[in-house]
């Protein structure tokens, strides 16, 4: 898009933020106010020129957008079948798509006059894209992060508190990111007069879904024109995988109205029958969490199961509210991927181009050379990579050194 333009808003939800019968806004009394100020304020900056040419400016010269669109062509002749092309998020400033959002939001945030901003992180490139987003725009940062998370991505907390920002450990519940997402909407309805809070995925309550979405459809507006550049024409697969999804989102919302299937591959642990999984799509049923209705994974009672994944970015026991309408409607396919699935794609990745992915990419990478070796070799199958693999290095060091055999968490 030009510096000025004003990017459409399509399958937009009904004014109450529903996407079909998902997302909506289910928040405290205290949080309504601020809510309706947030979706004011989004509106108003997305109908507004000035508003897109710094977005795009800072995408542009500060995130370094358009970020390549790479045909892997060892890892596509070692699968065998389809082409693997690569959209390389991995290459943005911080590190993964992340900071698509937060460069949106920090904006916001000026513009409300907002001081102070707060987040959730899980394998913590949410939290580094806003305390760098927060430094260069000069604002107080708190970011909330599961106690367990802390441990497996010290990197990211490392690199949070150069920025400038105080990284809150959270020890409630599985002390992971659900947890840290609740602890940072506490902090928001105490704080809100003078704090925004940056979502980092499309859950939430309305407008978050949507705001998050728009923030990250660069990604499918940046490949679908270079696949048509590049190959001449679009792929037949896109694969991203899922958490909360806002990576998913951003490469697919772009791609929907295509003739190009859609798959969202999401993190099978242990195993999808082990109840060690974080697949709230294929396992997981609707329910309300974290103030909108989506697919959650819950007990008979209503409870919020726990969750496992080699990837604390895709250990979220929900998923957006979008995505659940996508899948409800037929639009959207899924796949999963376990966590030794997910520890080969990793290392393939890295031998044959490399290129050492993150661990939630590593899950999206499987499912497509799994699908790819199906496939003709004409066809074409799109990957976001959504991160780099920089953090998880530690990670996947501890597991391999300790000889951790498949099964075991």
């Amino acid at each position: 898009m030009s510096d000025s333009s004003i990017p459409p808003i399509t399958h937009a939800p009904d004014a109450g933020g529903h996407f079909g019968r998902f997302g909506g806004k289910f928040a405290a009394e205290t949080l309504m106010q601020p809510l309706a100020e947030l979706e004011e304020a989004f509106f108003a900056a997305w109908q507004d020129p000035e508003f897109h040419r710094q977005r795009c400016d800072l995408l542009k010269n500060y995130v370094g957008r358009p970020t390549p669109l790479y045909h892997a062509t060892n890892l596509s002749r070692e699968v065998g079948g389809a082409q693997i092309w690569l959209k390389r998020e991995d290459l943005t400033h911080t590190g993964a798509h992340k900071i698509n959002n937060t460069i949106g939001q920090g904006l916001l945030a000026k513009r409300m006059g907002k001081p102070r901003v707060i987040a959730e992180t899980g394998a913590g490139q949410h939290g580094v894209a806003t305390a760098t987003v927060a430094a260069m725009f000069g604002l107080k940062c708190d970011v909330y992060m599961g106690r367990e998370d802390t441990v497996r991505q010290a990197p990211n907390v490392y690199r949070m508190k150069l920025l400038g920002a105080n990284v809150i450990p959270v020890d409630s519940g599985t002390a992971t990111l659900k947890d840290a997402l609740n602890d940072a909407l506490r902090d928001w309805v105490a704080s809100c007069e003078d704090t925004f809070y940056i979502i980092g995925t499309v859950a939430g309550p309305h407008p978050y879904p949507l705001m998050v979405r728009q923030f990250h459809a660069v990604i499918g507006e940046e490949a679908r024109a270079q696949m048509l550049a590049q190959a001449g024409r679009l792929p037949d697969v896109a694969i991203a995988c899922v958490g909360g999804g806002s990576n998913a989102m951003g490469l697919l919302h772009p791609l929907r109205d295509d003739d190009v299937r859609l798959i969202a591959v999401e993190a099978a642990g242990l195993g999808l029958n082990s109840g060690a999984h974080a697949a709230s799509l294929a396992a997981g049923r609707a329910g309300i969490l974290h103030g909108n209705l989506t697919y959650l994974l819950e007990d008979l009672e209503g409870q919020i199961q726990g969750t496992h994944s080699i990837s604390a970015g895709l250990d979220y026991p929900g998923v957006g509210p979008e995505l659940a309408y996508m899948y409800e409607q037929g639009r959207l396919e899924l796949a999963a991927a376990d966590d030794d699935e997910a520890l080969d794609a990793f290392h393939r990745l890295t031998l044959s181009e490399g290129i050492i992915p993150a661990l939630e990419s590593s899950h999206a990478l499987a499912a497509a050379m799994r699908m790819a070796a199906e496939m003709a070799p004409e066809e074409i199958v799109l990957v976001n990579l959504s991160g780099r693999g920089d953090k998880d290095m530690e990670s996947v060091m501890r597991r391999e050194q300790a000889g951790f055999s498949e099964g075991t968490p």
